[in-house]
């Protein structure tokens, strides 16, 4: 792009949000450039830079957006969506320059519709404000993932993320009644007024989990619940994780808990016993019920007789309310995982007679050809049909290439021969953190044939090929 060109679309892009609103900046474009994906921060910790953008440009509502990306399509730039850049698959990184379409100006909260059950709001507002504002009226989103207060609305629908009270609530995607979204050649569209309907495929489903890739979503109306009466808790100790999965499945014919926790004997022999305080060998697991009292009685019963028939020691509330107390602190410094050393969270989800069989086969993949790395797991969300596995390798710095490039080629080894062991046994690409560009490469060894499905929409939606490119396998 010469200078000229480059002035020329810049004057365009102030006079679609505001000169104030349009940055070329060094500092913001560096800003910009890398999100909690490991190799980006391995990249800038290596003194290299990432790719930047060229723009960097913040709508405040859908007919700024319409414009920029109308912009966009007949200059042919590509456009990246980006809301808290805390996401971990790179799906926000402009890794092909362009326009970095910054979205937290449009973080208006609209409405709090306690009729409707449901707030209105941009989707660039940080998530912990609108459950704030449900609070204020003494309602709750009950969408509470780790990084609850600094993500976005829409970066939660771009990648379908989900909250530890899951398994009672389900994930974003069970939460949108409607949405407004911003098509790659500008024109503004709304999905249905309610989500469930026969009048063809359900469009909410069509661009949450997209990431960026089909449009952009600027406004949507997330659920709201009643505060439940009571919450209880349980901590309860199984002598292995197949009496676990038995148990939790056999509770989830009978009742919803909100939270059901299972960690691993590696993972519970060392976050859980540093921060909850857990001593004794097993697989720790934290349950809570919620709802009526009467209900909340009725139900820890049911549970304590399941869990007993299983062999599970019950430890009590204590262990269970603290883990409630201290469910982020798992993410701050400290207790996280970090630079120097290497690590990832290989998520996937399946059903219950696979689940297990997952786990087992990717650990044993990756410590034994790496034997340097520690492979552990919990599983964090649970239906009648299956659960998630959380499951992370983490590799002390002494055994990290220092150079950024060896650096990379190992991450990514390490990374497709976990996805393709999950892939082979019954499992997924991923469960609840997006693609991006971490893992866009596997999506045809997932879907086959069946990934023209998404290649069509691409095609048809987007032909100029501006929207966030490499992410998502399209």
């Amino acid at each position: 792009m010469n200078d000229f060109l480059f002035t020329q679309i810049l004057t365009e892009l102030e006079d679609a949000v505001g000169r104030e609103n349009c940055s070329v900046k060094e500092i913001d474009k560096a800003t910009h450039s890398a999100d909690f994906f490991w190799l980006s921060r391995m990249w800038v910790d290596r003194g290299r830079r990432m790719p930047e953008a060229d723009f960097i440009v913040a709508p405040k509502n859908a007919e700024e957006t319409s414009k920029v990306l109308k912009i966009a399509n007949y200059y042919k730039i590509p456009v990246t969506a980006w809301g808290g850049g805390a996401g971990s698959q790179g799906g926000a990184l402009p890794v092909c320059g362009g326009i970095i379409l910054d979205t937290k100006r449009m973080n208006e909260i609209y409405e709090v519709n306690t009729e409707g059950m449901y707030i209105e709001c941009g989707t660039g507002a940080i998530y912990k404000h609108i459950e704030w504002a449900a609070n204020e009226r003494g309602y709750a989103t009950m969408h509470y993932p780790s990084s609850l207060t600094c993500s976005t609305v829409g970066g939660f629908l771009a990648h379908r993320g989900i909250g530890v009270v899951s398994t009672k609530y389900g994930k974003i995607d069970d939460m949108v009644l409607k949405m407004e979204v911003v098509l790659p050649n500008g024109d503004i569209i709304n999905t249905s007024a309610t989500p469930k309907h026969a009048a063809g495929p359900d469009l909410n489903q069509i661009f949450i989990g997209s990431e960026g890739t089909l449009g952009i979503i600027t406004k949507a109306q997330i659920r709201i619940f009643e505060q439940p009466e009571e919450r209880r808790f349980r901590g309860f100790l199984f002598r292995d994780m197949t009496s676990a999965f038995n148990a939790s499945r056999e509770v989830l014919q009978k009742f919803k808990p909100s939270v059901m926790r299972l960690y691993d004997e590696a993972e519970t022999a060392s976050l859980i016993k540093k921060i909850v305080g857990v001593a004794k060998p097993g697989a720790f697991m934290n349950v809570a019920y919620e709802g009526p009292r009467e209900l909340v009685e009725v139900e820890e019963k049911i549970l304590l007789s399941i869990f007993a028939k299983y062999g599970a020691e019950d430890l009590g509330s204590e262990y269970g309310e603290k883990w409630w107390r201290e469910k982020i602190t798992f993410f701050y410094p400290g207790h996280m995982m970090d630079i120097p050393q290497m690590f990832g969270t290989m998520d996937t989800i399946a059903p219950y007679d696979k689940i297990e069989k997952i786990y087992w086969a990717m650990k044993e993949a990756i410590e034994t050809k790496y034997p340097f790395a520690k492979f552990i797991a919990h599983f964090s969300h649970w239906y009648e049909w299956g659960a998630m596995m959380y499951d992370r390798f983490i590799i002390d710095g002494e055994y990290v290439p220092k150079d950024p490039v060896e650096a990379m080629k190992l991450h990514n080894e390490i990374w497709t021969l976990g996805i393709r062991t999950a892939l082979a046994n019954g499992g997924v690409v991923n469960d609840h953190h997006g693609v991006g560009i971490k893992l866009g490469r596997m999506m045809k060894e997932q879907y086959g044939p069946a990934m023209q499905v998404f290649e069509a929409l691409k095609k048809s939606l987007d032909p100029n090929g501006i929207m966030n490119p490499f992410k998502l396998g399209l």
